[in-house]
Parts: structure tokens; C-alpha cells; sequence
């Protein structure tokens, strides 16, 4: 992991930022003293994940509710109050 003082990766933030994109990673310094990491996000789960997710929060409400609960009803629920 490259190391990077803290004014120097202020002054280069977007192209630290480019070249996390592409999966490199960054120690964040200050005065020699490793403060912060910088890394790129990996979507381990990508859409099979949020499937997966998304039936434990039904199996989780169906369990409290005492009924099955079909995804409409979940994203109804995502989306109460964001009007």
C-alpha cells in the first residue's frame, strides 16, 4: 500500500481518486503518523446479494408480522416518506 502525506493527497485528491478506481490503495500520513486509509470499494454481492438481502428482510418481516410480506409491500415501505 502506497503511503501519501495528508497535503499532498489534498492537493491530488481526483487523481488519488482515479487511481483508486482502479484498485490501487492508499495510506493517508500526517507528520509521518498513519491516520486514514484510502481504498477502492469492492461489490462483492452486486445484484444476487441485494436479491438475497432483500428475502431475509421478507423472511424477517413475515416472521414479526405474522404474514407473508411481498416485495412490493417492501419497496412501498423503501419509499415512505421520501416524497
Amino acid at each position: 500500500m502506497t503511503e501519501i502525506g495528508a497535503f499532498e493527497a489534498k492537493t491530488h485528491f481526483s487523481r488519488l481518486l482515479d487511481r483508486a478506481r482502479r484498485g490501487e490503495a492508499f495510506t493517508i500520513t500526517h507528520r509521518g503518523v498513519a491516520v486514514a486509509k484510502l481504498v477502492p470499494i469492492r461489490d462483492e454481492r452486486g445484484a444476487a446479494g441485494a436479491r438475497e438481502a432483500l428475502g431475509r428482510l421478507r423472511d424477517r418481516a413475515s416472521d414479526h408480522l405474522g404474514a407473508p410480506i411481498s416485495m412490493d409491500e417492501i419497496f412501498e415501505w423503501k419509499s415512505t416518506g421520501r416524497r
